[in-house]
């Protein structure tokens, strides 16, 4: 399978996916478009870190109120939702590739440079993506910024144990 890093990148650029959570076909700001936050929002939610800061052990991280932290904003939704723009269905067989392909769920979504929001974007942990990126070079910068965040590992081991071994796991696990 790989490491979770290139599962999280292959899964970005499946067109099932891309359908389902609305990332295919995801435009460009305009005047009459803002880029679909969907995708963002479940790839920071469910497939990697959570809403809440976590320690080690997969328990969440307090404020001094003792409240939990969140691990990521608004901002950080719309900086990934402006990465998530510009990729389109791959070209059919023997067509012309074109910014919005037809339906085609055989091979990976195939990047429209000139499709994708080119301003800064804002990710995790303070990292910023400067103004003028490549789609690809974008694309792998987010992965990789998710893939590093320390939530990760807590948030994925135990979404695993609570699938694979228990639905209430202790923090020894």
């Amino acid at each position: 399978f790989g490491n979770y890093e290139q599962i999280l990148t292959r899964v970005t650029l499946s067109p099932v996916m891309g359908e389902y959570l609305n990332m295919v076909n995801n435009d460009k700001p305009s005047a009459n478009v803002n880029p679909n936050e969907n995708y963002a929002r479940e790839l920071l939610q469910l497939f990697t870190v959570g809403v809440w800061q976590l320690n080690p052990d997969g328990t969440s991280k307090q404020d001094k109120n003792g409240e939990p932290i969140p691990t990521y904003g608004q901002d950080e939704i719309e900086g990934f939702a402006h990465v998530f723009t510009g990729w389109t269905y791959p070209p059919l067989p023997g067509a012309v590739a074109r910014t919005h392909n037809p339906k085609n769920f055989l091979a990976d979504m195939s990047p429209v440079d000139s499709n994708h929001a080119k301003g800064a974007k804002v990710l995790l942990n303070g990292v910023t993506l400067a103004a003028g990126g490549y789609i690809q070079a974008d694309l792998a910068a987010a992965i990789h910024n998710v893939f590093l965040h320390p939530n990760v590992g807590p948030f994925i081991g135990k979404q695993l144990i609570q699938k694979l071994v228990t639905g209430d796991p202790s923090a020894q696990y």
